[in-house]
């Protein structure tokens, strides 16, 4: 793609938090009694959170095998629970638990772009269990039926699980505010040993402003060195401060949303802890996009 022409598209995208196409259905509150937690006995899932590049990340070859490879090396999840920067709704908002079509929340792509499909199975259970998770903390949640997958969530998906034949649900970001994603996270906690991998989407830089500019800027060397530090640590009171602790942050996020869903990957790995890693990493878009991503467990 011209590199002009790929500028304005992937600016579109940073540009639409909430697409038009994200808000065809209102989000419906839940007042039904929570379910009884399902058996336990599945293998603790690791919690990850990856660096979800655009559309065009499935045309780079290398890009997709990393993150095939890093899928092979997971256990295999009963279901993916799906925290992506591109979709913020409060209260929490659960997507769609059968397969509609995906959202395709960006524009001036070429057409193959908007034929992409990931027709996952819907995840059911997987609602349930979150909407009792979340009532046990007082944390509010609503359903919107009709919302599918966006490119934040189904791209890192069609490279890691292209057989779309894992259970997946989009849960919403109700706030960018650090805290709130905290409890969030807390509360999916309890996921991991049933089977499901908690999966944040995101950039851990971000700044569309040095889309394309060659060479790594120096706010961007250190904010990823410290992202390695702090994630490395779990330190989720650091990760949850980092606009006033972490180097260049500011640059790194004028706005905070691809970031955060970090936050949650973090703390609702906390609990049980565990190594960290980062499968990927590297440098994307001429230098300024990190695509460090982060295992936890």
């Amino acid at each position: 793609m011209h590199r002009r022409r790929a500028l304005a598209c992937l600016a579109s995208i940073a540009s639409l938090p909430l697409a038009p196409a994200c808000s065809r259905a209102e989000p419906r509150a839940m007042t039904t009694p929570p379910p009884s937690p399902p058996p336990s006995g599945a293998t603790r899932m690791p919690v990850v959170f990856a660096a979800h590049g655009a559309p065009i990340l499935l045309d780079e070859a290398p890009w997709v095998a990393e993150l095939a490879a890093w899928a092979r090396a997971m256990p295999r999840p009963t279901a993916i629970l799906m925290v992506s920067a591109h979709w913020e709704r409060r209260p929490a908002t659960l997507g769609a638990t059968a397969p509609v079509p995906l959202v395709y929340d960006f524009y001036g792509f070429p057409q193959k772009y908007y034929e992409q499909t990931y027709a996952a199975p819907g995840a059911p259970a997987l609602a349930a269990r979150v909407r009792a998770l979340l009532a046990a903390r007082q944390l509010g949640v609503a359903d919107a039926p009709d919302r599918g997958l966006d490119h934040g969530a189904y791209v890192p998906l069609v490279a890691m699980y292209p057989a779309a034949d894992v259970p997946v649900l989009q849960l919403s970001l109700p706030s960018l505010a650090p805290a709130e994603l905290v409890a969030l996270g807390r509360a999916l906690a309890p996921l991991r040993d049933e089977g499901v991998l908690v999966f944040g989407s995101g950039f851990l830089t971000h700044n569309m402003s040095y889309a394309f500019q060659k060479g790594i800027p120096a706010w961007a060397r250190e904010f990823d060195a410290w992202c390695e530090g702090a994630f490395g640590k779990l330190d989720v009171d650091a990760v949850a401060d980092f606009l006033a602790r972490a180097p260049g942050a500011r640059e790194a996020h004028p706005r905070t949303e691809h970031f955060v869903p970090a936050i949650v990957a973090a703390a609702a790995a906390a609990e049980h802890g565990g190594p960290v890693t980062f499968p990927i990493t590297g440098w994307w878009m001429g230098g300024a996009f990190t695509r460090r991503s982060i295992q936890f467990g």
